[in-house]
């Protein structure tokens, strides 16, 4: 895919910048090595756009009739997004208009581009690294004001900083390490300086903080996915009504209403939770109530949470392992995170929020919306979100698989080092955290991982 990109970089590149749909303006986005064509092409006759100001003009087709108008922006290589030259042609936000825009692009000699083909442009030209390329798509698919400003922090780069940073420290301590190991016949015993030990515990430290920040911005990026689990009527529906605050299930007094799986995307105080519905569990002659079944438990195995729920007015013992046996006869040594709600409590006697003697174990009223706030700051504390989005940054699924893997390298060298004063394994594993450190912003990244990480933004950025 990069020597793809590469081998096209020369070519110039069109597509519509704005939302899909109708709208005030709309933004054609052409980059290239020379615009020339489509200046003359497009705007009025005699009509040249200066850098950075904006230029009114009618765009033209090739017979000369006018497609709109508006404003034209030239903005020249390498002060540009791109690090090309580019050109964005600000009309109406008519489907028809844009498109016919485009149209008279290709017509010149662009092509439509690639989704996300600007964003590597500027990536490949140096305009910005990998990780700050990947928060411009987080910004835009942000869904709550928490996920935004950390989006924007990695995007002005205060997350690369700190893995820059982390990299030339681990370089240092690296030339270091090898330096003994290449004058092995010095009098001194480098390798058992307390300053490169004093240097390994602090780059495992602050790995450690980075690592602990990334987690919270990944949380906020992608959230958690909450399966809702428990046997018909206990009020699993209620519950997903309550916690999204409209009324995305059908509820009834009928057993087995939900038949198929229900999801909904919600904030919960800032944290973004992927909310799974799913029909109750029980066996049954019903093939459509076994279809449900089955996916249920599908669901109930991608799951980061899961609330059991089970209505108190029919539990005689509120143990999670006597009223939900099938789940551990299943999983043995599943490690998700389960948490029993004990529902209706409108209906009983029990007072509202944690159960004492049990730290996952809470009662509330769905349908009277009573007890939801100790569950909430459970979820948040079982998942460990801490509500603060000030000073963290966006990261993603492979920042944090590659912060980990630098982490444990580095602390298996420590290991090394004291234990057998392995000079030479430590070189090593300090070589690859630094790989999978630069990794993160594409210093060190295979062509198959930038093809995919590009071809899932929107066309236009």
């Amino acid at each position: 895919m990069l020597q793809t990109s590469l081998q096209n970089s020369k070519d110039s590149i069109v597509a519509i910048a704005t939302a899909p749909g109708r709208g005030g303006v709309g933004i054609v986005r052409l980059s290239g090595d020379d615009l020339t064509p489509f200046i003359k092409g497009i705007l009025s006759p005699g009509v040249t756009p200066q850098p950075r100001m904006a230029t009114y003009s009618r765009f033209i087709d090739a017979d000369g009739m006018s497609i709109d108008e508006g404003v034209a922006l030239y903005f020249p290589n390498p002060n540009s997004f791109t690090g090309e030259n580019v050109l964005e042609l600000q009309g109406h936000g008519g489907p028809v208009v844009l498109d016919r825009l485009v149209q008279r692009c290709v017509e010149l000699g662009a092509r439509p581009a690639r989704p996300g083909e600007f964003s590597e442009r500027a990536f490949l030209n140096d305009k910005m690294d990998l990780a700050q390329a990947e928060a411009i798509a987080d910004l835009i698919d942000a869904a709550s004001f928490q996920a935004a400003r950390s989006a924007v922090l990695s995007m002005q780069g205060e997350f690369s900083e700190l893995v820059n940073r982390l990299v030339e420290d681990m370089i240092q301590v690296r030339i270091y390490v090898e330096a003994a190991i290449d004058f092995p016949e010095e009098e001194i015993d480098f390798l058992a300086d307390e300053r490169l030990n004093s240097n390994l515990r602090e780059l495992s430290t602050q790995l450690g903080k980075i690592m602990h920040r990334a987690q919270q911005g990944s949380l906020l990026r992608d959230g958690i996915t909450l399966v809702l689990a428990g046997k018909p009527n206990a009020g699993k529906s209620s519950l997903l009504n309550a916690l999204a605050g409209n009324n995305t299930a059908i509820v009834t007094p009928v057993a087995g209403t939900t038949r198929d799986v229900l999801r909904e995307r919600i904030n919960l105080e800032g944290m973004p939770v992927n909310i799974v519905d799913t029909a109750g569990l029980r066996d049954s002659d019903d093939e459509i109530e076994q279809e449900g079944v089955r996916r249920a438990w599908g669901e109930i195995e991608k799951a980061d949470v899961i609330l059991f729920v089970a209505d108190i007015t029919e539990t005689e013992q509120p143990d999670l392992r006597s009223i939900w046996p099938e789940y551990f006869s299943r999983y043995p040594h599943a490690r998700q995170p389960i948490t029993l709600v004990l529902n209706k409590i409108d209906c009983s006697d029990q007072p509202p929020g944690q159960v004492p003697g049990s730290k996952t174990t809470f009662a509330l009223s769905a349908k009277d919306k009573i007890g939801f706030e100790q569950l909430i700051s459970h979820l948040q504390q079982v998942v460990g979100y801490q509500g603060q989005a000030e000073g963290l940054f966006s990261a993603r699924r492979r920042h944090l698989d590659a912060l980990a893997k630098a982490l444990d390298l580095v602390n298996t060298g420590i290991r090394q080092l004291q234990s057998a004063g392995a000079g030479e394994l430590l070189a090593e594993d300090l070589r690859q955290a630094q790989n999978h450190l630069s990794e993160i912003t594409g210093q060190f990244t295979s062509d198959d991982l930038l093809g995919r990480i590009f071809s899932s933004f929107c066309i236009g950025k």
